[in-house]
């Protein structure tokens, strides 16, 4: 249990740097996927009264689900290269991040 709990501690830089990687990752994907939908370079922000509710919506949802989805890949690989180097789950309980 003790080496379980000194891994994850040690795992934290290395879950930092993959959340940031997949983070910019993310923005990037979804501009990308917001030209090819809309055919418009910037996405509507919430605050936008020019824009309405359904495309305020719309790309909330595709932003949620494209960072959801790059940030899982980059948690869940980042952990398989730890355990299989280490022997060892990162994550100090069976619960996960959140």
């Amino acid at each position: 249990m003790a080496k379980k709990k000194k891994l994850a501690l040690a795992y934290q830089p290395v879950g930092f740097a993959l959340g940031w990687l997949s983070g910019a990752l993310a923005g990037m994907a979804f501009r990308t996927a917001w030209k090819a939908i809309r055919h418009e370079d910037d996405a509507p922000d919430a605050l936008d009264e020019n824009r309405d509710w359904g495309e305020v919506l719309l790309a909330a949802a595709v932003q949620g689900a494209i960072f959801g989805v790059v940030r899982s890949a980059f948690d869940r690989a980042g952990a398989t290269v730890i355990a299989r180097r280490t022997g060892v789950w990162p994550s100090p309980d069976k619960a996960g991040r959140d």
